[in-house]
């Protein structure tokens, strides 16, 4: 039996590249398989926030993870550039979570205490100090969340960024490498199955997105991951309306170069159906008009979707899996892969080359792809999967 490498790596997103990336600057020889087009899922359809502080709802493992990986970016911008010349479009001009109802505004007051407390930069605006800040806010404006640490990248130019720069490092990168199944003997992995025929390692990490719980269920793995469809749209400015992000539930204004502003996103659990819906553009449309009205006097660009790989806690599976020695886990990112992609990478490489995570273990431990009742994940309590649909459908 034959090694291809050292590392086997399914999945070539944003998650995936990263992966391959930090494992090649620690020497180690490394195939990655993807089943298309490299990041051309969710990590194409991505809006590319860094939304550290404005994603999270508490101060937890999550947002822990976050903050970290959120101040990974400008080294990992110069790094990338260094070695492959691509820009991934670091911005770092901040976000206003605003608030349109007195509902909105009583639970990001209370996000600012919580995120004061944790360290972290952010500060409540009226709707007067907001609007001297982004002219362009609705007068329906109540008021706003500044979070000047949370930026922005161009998703598909870090994915691109990872995979060119693991390539760069000695990485070997396959496109249209369809995985049929893992390859097992007792109690270890030994390698994947392709259509093309069978490849060897004792070491593979699953990193397929809303796919990676169907390919390891066929090894008995029990780990669901679903899809989330997103539906977006952007838009062309004659100048540029918007300096920083606008973020409410249910609604983003994503500022990006050339006067170009992206819109999303719809949320569809369990959805693998990629059409985008008038429906859903309807509804979208008013939500971002309802924030910045006069992005209806925008020029029309074109729409897409993605289907963003959720886990039915909410919580990514990032580390080792029980049942095999020699295989892991790095899916279920949801709204967040863009933004834990640096961290994931790291931690991952970390892991699969035999060092421990240190400082991030506990926080690691949340993530387990143990789910069995002795795990610490499991003991925290998962939520029901009508709670998580509620808590989607509220963005």
């Amino acid at each position: 039996m034959k090694h291809t490498s050292d590392v086997i790596i399914i999945g070539g997103g944003v998650i995936g590249a990263s992966i391959a990336y930090h494992l090649a600057k620690r020497g180690q020889s490394v195939t990655l398989l993807e089943r298309s087009r490299l990041g051309t899922e969710a990590s194409a359809a991505a809006a590319g926030m860094l939304g550290a502080q404005s994603e999270m709802e508490d101060t937890g493992p999550l947002f822990q993870w976050a903050r970290q990986s959120r101040a990974m970016f400008p080294e990992l911008s110069e790094e990338l550039k260094s070695l492959t010349g691509i820009d991934i479009g670091l911005v770092r001009e901040g976000l206003l979570n605003v608030a349109l109802s007195d509902a909105q505004e009583q639970e990001l007051r209370a996000r600012e205490k919580l995120q004061r407390a944790a360290g972290e930069r952010a500060e409540w605006l009226s709707a007067a100090a907001a609007a001297e800040l982004e002219p362009a806010l609705s007068e329906a404006t109540r008021g706003a969340l500044y979070l000047p640490e949370d930026g922005q990248v161009e998703a598909p130019m870090l994915a691109a960024a990872f995979a060119q720069a693991a390539r760069v490092l000695g990485a070997k990168l396959q496109e249209f490498a369809q995985v049929q199944g893992l390859l097992t003997e007792r109690n270890r992995i030994i390698g994947v199955m392709t259509s093309e025929g069978p490849l060897y390692s004792d070491r593979v990490v699953v990193a397929a997105g809303t796919w990676s719980g169907q390919l390891m269920a066929g090894s008995g793995i029990d780990l669901p991951v679903y899809p989330v469809k997103g539906e977006c749209f952007s838009v062309l400015t004659e100048k540029r309306e918007l300096q920083k992000t606008l973020f409410t539930p249910g609604c983003y204004i994503v500022p990006k170069a050339g006067g170009r502003l992206l819109v999303g996103a719809t949320v569809v659990p369990n959805s693998y159906d990629r059409k985008v819906s008038l429906a859903g553009l309807t509804d979208l449309m008013a939500r971002a008009k309802q924030l910045m009205p006069a992005i209806g006097e925008a020029e029309w660009e074109k729409t897409w979707s993605g289907l963003r790989p959720q886990t039915p806690d909410g919580m990514p599976y990032i580390g080792k899996v029980p049942l095999f020695e020699g295989l892991f886990a790095a899916c279920g990112h949801y709204r967040n892969g863009i933004l834990l992609s640096p961290i994931t990478g790291k931690v991952i490489a970390q892991l699969v080359s035999g060092e421990d995570a240190g400082s991030l273990q506990p926080d690691l431990d949340s993530f387990s792809p143990d789910l069995s009742g002795a795990s610490k994940r499991a003991e925290s309590g998962r939520l029901k999967g009508e709670e998580l649909h509620s808590i989607e459908a509220a963005h």
